[in-house]
């Protein structure tokens, strides 16, 4: 068993538990060569492939015991339908939300779960 999960299932362990923010990762050679031809932030994450290339990356390089699904935290507007695009120098650029849309996927998604269940 490894120390991650000894240490989740509240056993002792004989090495410290340490969580690294996953953002740190993206100083790594490897992500950077990843992004010089992945140019689209968004379409990277949405690749699975190279998310979990990247995912993997720390785990490869330190031998961690366990990973941070590399994703972002704009992914969830983005998949709220709000356009988000980043700029260079700049950061991201949220644009502006359409309520309505917004309110008809939510209803949308609870009928579904409705019917589901």
């Amino acid at each position: 068993m490894t120390p991650i999960i000894e240490c989740l299932i509240n056993k002792k362990t004989d090495v410290t538990p340490i969580w690294l923010m996953r953002q740190a990762g993206r100083y790594l050679p490897e992500f950077r060569e990843i992004r010089k031809v992945n140019k689209n932030f968004i379409n990277l994450c949405l690749n699975a492939k190279l998310s979990e290339e990247i995912t993997l990356q720390p785990i490869n390089r330190f031998d961690f015991d366990a990973a941070i699904i590399f994703s972002d935290i704009l992914m969830v507007p983005y998949g709220l339908g709000q356009n988000v695009q980043f700029k260079k120098n700049f950061g991201p650029n949220l644009g502006k939300v359409d309520l309505e849309s917004l309110l008809m996927t939510m209803v949308c998604l609870q009928i579904f779960l409705l019917i589901k269940n």
